[in-house]
Parts: structure tokens; C-alpha cells; sequence
């Protein structure tokens, strides 16, 4: 069943102001008491007082809430991140005028700007292996660019010679590495002619808004999410000005709306997923939230009981966020992701307090008639498939661990513009699609040296489901070194088994498990181990049985602290017992 992606909505207005924040008008939000008066029985009115309040247009946590609080609340509490986005980046430019770098860092407020506040604008210093350059990481809801927008990063990290790249994330986005803080307010001003923003993507922020890749163009698809998604960014970001009404929140917060049977949203780790739903005859979603990955506890998102209409998608998402944003607890940020809130308030004081944040403080229960099929065996996007459009197809193109150069995304640009509409798609395993292509191109361009060297439609089925972090190359937290080991392993495992079905693999540096190794059929977590001498050395703990689609659930951990030397016979070892791999010699002798 498909449904029309035509969507309306009319809550976003210009922004007020000359700058870029869009502070919260106090008519627009509940006050204190209102919010106190109805608390449920069950949790004590004192427990649902908002923590927050605002103060010139910044969302700001009260005095009394300040005791045990964590290093960066009490960071923010000194200066509100959002400020560097004033007036058209002058924050930003004052900071890096005429300034070297290493006087920046050397003070404290320097060093706490270069090392936490600038994530507010998608920038993180690479402080332990690039000290002085930073990683940003840009807004690509849906995950849909342009070919001018994919030219334009070539051309940013192209200056950085061999300290520049860029990935394909598993939130679906690009992010770039090795830029410098002089070049910061050119390339801000660069993305927004481009129609990119790297805005509100790093920390206490909502993260990107993830869609079905095959949005729009998927003869199988329950709706078109890309103007779902639109819809959310344009709020979360207030159409690339800074929406601080959202900015301070607890911790990070992730977001989809599915469009597929398939379920390649992952929906069941995001702190809000959208599932369509049918009503009384009416399109909308059902709501699932509090999926969340980290160190010392991953969870699966749960029912909130509740569903909107599509017109409603943006209001119930700012009512959950002023939710969390509002009576989150803000000391251990190990536990401080929404999740928390809802297991510490039930989720059905959690509901009535989302209720609250509603336009007419109302919200419907869930609706029984989900459209996502149980039954439904997960398609590949690899390779070339038929669109919805006569006469156009799309090819999935896997990008190895999702790394890219400058030339790489030229390549990638020029393709889409000469057997395309100019347009990629991002997908959250870090591979690209090229979409709406004239049937009588594709033998053309499944000929073009890009495809036939680096990113081939029809890779290894090892290869194809392989997905890793940016690891310890690049990122101060990862304990191994991730992209480089991941092909190298792999290949070794191909060169030792055969398999008749892929295999996802994915691989992480460290427990924060960017590369979601535990939705993995195979993960591997960075860690410390010993060797056979007693030496520490590089490892894994590996995480066997994962699924993504109609029958999500996360891995188990299957051996700890294996030394990353050793790895190849332990997945060897899984690959026969589980997956129904054969042994090349054995294969060989079977011939």
C-alpha cells in the first residue's frame, strides 16, 4: 500500500529575528505549575517540575537543579554552546579571528569551546590523532543529497590533502575530516549556499533524521518519508537558524520515520521512531521510543501507545522532546538518554506528560492496523532494481566501510548528474544509491571505472553487509583501529570460507557502538585483550545474532576480549556453525 507524500504543516513560520536562534516565545510553552498540577499519583508532583527555563532566548537549567550535575551541563551552564551561532556565525568568527589555534586551546573557556562547544555546530577536534583539525559532520535528512552538494565537500576536503576524507555515517549523512578552525565560517557559509547545515548534529542535539533511502522511488513502499523528514529537520533546526527552544537537552537523541516493509530506518534503536499505522481510515504513525545504544546499557525502543496522523508528526515530536529536555536528569551521562526518563517515570506518566506538551493536550492511543508486513524478507538495495517510474531503475553502490576521497565524490557527483537526476542517496550501512536512471543508460554506467574498481554494485557477500566505525585512525574514544582491520579480516575469512548468503558484519572501536555491532549478525566491539604471552593488545568483544527488519532484536555477546589477531578463526568458526559457510578445502574436495 503506498500512500500520497503529500504533507502539510504549519507550525513552521520565518524566523522572527535577524540572527539565526528562534528563541521560545513564553506563549508557546507550558508554565511550571500548569505542567505540576496534573502530575499522575503514581510519581510525586515535585519529580515532573521542568528543570529547565528559558533566559533570553536559551533554555537553561535552574539552580536547584544543579547539584551532582555532569562536566558538560556545568559547560553549558557557562556558556550556552548556541551563542557561537549568533548574528550569522559571528560567535564562530570572533573566536578564530586572527586567533592561532593553540592560544585557543590554551585557556580553559578556549579549550572547553574547541572541545565541546563546538560540537553544537558539527565539529569535533580530533584532540589524541589530529591535533588542531576537526571531523564536521553535516545534516542530510533522508539521507538524499545533490551532486553540487557532494561536489562542494570534495572541494572542502580536497584542501586537506592527505588529512582530509570523508564517510558515509550510519545515520545516514556525510561526515568530513581534517578541516582546520580558520576555514570554519567560509565553509559554514559554503554549506548554506549549497543548501546544507551541519547544525545542532554533535551532542545534546537531535541527531539526523533517517528515512527509507528508496523514499519516493521503492515500488514496495508503505509512504514517501522524505517530506516527513524535511518536516522534522526544518523544526529541529529551525530551517538552519539554531532552534534553541531544543538545543540543551540531556544527552543525544536519535529520530526515523519508516517508509518500508524492510525496515532499513532501524527503527528499534531511536529515541523516537514513527511507524505508519492506518486509523479510522485515516494515514499516521504509531510511536516507539526509547531505543538507544551505549557503554553501559543498549535498550530496544517500546510502544508509547500512541498515534498521530502525518499532519501531527512534528508536534509530537516537539512535545516528547520538551519531555525529555524538561525532566531529564542531567548527573551520570551513562544514564542520562530518554530511556532513563521512561523507566524512571513508567512509560505511562511519560505519555501523559508528552500529552501535556501537546498543541490540544491530547494524543490518541495506538492503532492496531500497522502497515508494516511481519512477514516480509528484507530486500537488498545493492545492485540494480526498477523504480515505481517506468522506464528508470536505481543501483546500490557499496562504498567499502563508507570511506570516500575528493576524487571519489566528484566521480560520485558526475555519475548522478550524467546516468541520473543529479541526486544520492545515503543509506544507515554506509553504501550510496543512484537513482532514477534511464534503463537504456545502466549497461553504461555499470561500465564506468568507478564501478568496476572501488564501488561495485555487486560486491562479496562478506563485503556487502560490512559496516564500520571511524575507529581509533581518527576518533580519541575508540580503543582499535576499525575500517582498514574490517577489510582486511574479511578478506582473509572470504579467502578461508565460502557462504551462499551475506553476512552482516560490523565493527566498532569502542563501547559507544557507533557501528551498532549489537544489530549486527556478526559485531565486534573494540576492546582490550591479552595475548597468549599475557600482553595487552588490541581486541574485540563479538556479538553474534543481531536482526534488523520485521523481526528486530539485538545480539548476544558470544566471546569477550578475543585479540583482534585472532579473530579470523573465531568468525570462520561462527560462519560454518550458524550461517552454513564451507570451508574452501572442504569445497574444493566436494568439486
Amino acid at each position: 500500500m503506498a500512500v500520497s507524500s503529500s504533507v502539510s504543516f504549519n507550525i513552521l513560520s520565518p524566523c522572527p529575528k535577524p540572527n539565526r536562534l528562534t528563541p521560545r516565545s513564553s506563549s508557546s510553552s507550558s508554565s511550571s505549575s500548569q505542567l505540576q498540577n496534573s502530575a499522575p499519583a503514581s510519581v510525586e508532583a515535585t519529580r515532573l517540575e521542568p528543570r529547565v527555563e528559558e533566559r533570553n532566548g536559551y533554555w537553561v537549567l535552574k539552580e536547584k537543579f544543579r547539584q551532582g550535575i555532569n562536566p558538560t551541563e556545568k559547560i553549558k551552564i557557562e556558556n550556552d554552546p548556541m551563542k557561537l551561532v549568533d548574528d550569522d556565525w559571528k560567535g564562530i568568527e570572533e573566536m578564530v579571528d586572527g586567533v592561532r589555534f593553540e592560544e585557543i586551546d590554551g585557556s580553559k573557556g578556549g579549550r572547553d569551546d574547541v572541545d565541546v562547544r563546538l560540537k553544537w555546530i558539527g565539529l569535533f577536534h580530533r584532540r589524541k590523532h589530529q591535533y588542531g583539525r576537526f571531523m564536521m559532520r553535516l545534516k542530510l535528512p533522508n539521507g538524499v543529497t545533490t551532486s553540487d552538494q557532494t561536489r562542494y565537500l570534495a572541494s572542502v576536503i580536497r584542501r586537506y590533502g592527505e588529512e582530509g576524507c570523508a564517510d558515509v555515517t550510519t545515520r545516514q549523512n556525510w561526515q568530513i575530516r581534517g578541516v582546520v578552525l580558520p576555514d570554519v565560517p567560509d565553509i559554514l557559509k559554503g554549506l548554506e549556499n549549497v543548501g546544507l547545515t551541519s547544525l545542532q548534529s554533535g551532542m545534546d542535539n537531535v541527531r539526523n533524521s533517517v528515512g527509507n533511502p528508496l523514499a519516493g522511488i521503492d515500488p514496495d513502499e508503505i509512504v514517501d518519508t522524505r517530506p516527513y523528514n524535511h518536516l522534522l529537520s526544518s523544526y529541529i533546526t529551525a530551517n538552519s537558524r539554531g532552534n534553541t527552544t531544543i538545543t540543551n537537552l540531556p544527552r543525544k537523541w536519535n529520530v526515523c520515520v519508516v517508509g518500508s516493509h524492510d525496515l532499513y530506518e532501524h527503527p528499534h534503536i531511536n529515541d523516537l521512531a514513527y511507524m505508519p499505522a492506518m486509523k479510522n481510515g485515516k494515514f499516521g504513525f504509531n510511536l516507539l521510543v526509547g531505543g538507544f545504544f551505549s557503554p553501559k546499557r543498549c535498550a530496544e525502543a517500546i510502544r508509547l501507545d500512541a498515534w498521530v496522523s502525518g499532519d501531527d508528526v512534528v508536534p509530537v515530536c516537539k512535545a516528547i522532546l520538551e519531555a525529555y529536555r524538561d525532566l531529564g536528569t542531567r548527573g551520570n551521562r551513562q544514564k542520562t538518554r530518554m530511556m532513563w526518563l521512561i523507566d524512571e517515570l513508567g512509560i505511562e506518566t511519560f505519555r501523559s506528560e508528552v500529552v501535556k506538551r501537546m498543541p490540544d493536550q491530547t494524543l490518541e492511543r495506538a492503532s492496531p492496523n500497522d502497515l508494516v508486513r511481519k512477514q516480509w524478507e528484507r530486500r537488498d538495495y545493492l545492485g540494480v532494481h526498477p523504480q515505481k517510474q517506468d522506464g528508470l531503475s536505481y543501483v546500490g553502490l557499496h562504498i567499502p566501510v563508507g570511506r570516500v576521497q575528493a576524487d571519489d565524490m566528484d566521480e560520485l557527483a558526475r555519475l548522478a548528474d550524467k546516468y541520473g537526476s543529479g541526486e544520492l542517496r545515503l543509506t544507515v550501512e554506509q553504501n550510496i544509491i543512484i537513482p532514477n536512471i534511464t534503463n537504456s543508460k545502466l549497461e553504461t554506467l555499470l561500465n564506468e571505472p568507478l564501478l568496476k574498481s572501488k564501488f561495485s554494485p555487486e560486491p562479496p557477500l562478506l563485503m556487502r553487509g560490512l559496516v564500520a566505525c571511524t575507529g581509533n585512525q581518527f576518533c580519541g574514544q575508540a580503543i582499535i583501529e576499525t575500517k582498514a582491520r574490517a577489510m582486511k579480516v574479511t578478506e582473509e575469512v572470504q579467502r578461508q570460507v565460502s557462504v551462499t548468503q551475506s553476512v552482516r558484519m560490523h565493527w566498532t572501536g569502542c563501547p559507544n557502538s557507533c557501528g551498532q555491532v549489537q544489530v549486527a549478525d556478526i559485531g565486534f566491539m573494540g576492546c582490550m585483550a591479552r595475548d597468549e604471552n599475557g600482553k595487552p593488545v588490541e581486541g574485540v568483544d563479538v556479538y553474534v545474532g543481531g536482526r534488523v527488519g520485521s523481526d528486530s532484536h539485538l545480539g548476544d555477546l558470544y566471546r569477550k576480549a578475543v585479540p583482534c589477531k585472532d579473530v579470523v578463526p573465531v568468525i570462520v568458526d561462527i560462519l560454518v556453525n550458524r550461517f552454513g559457510a564451507v570451508p574452501r578445502e572442504r569445497e574444493e574436495v566436494d568439486e
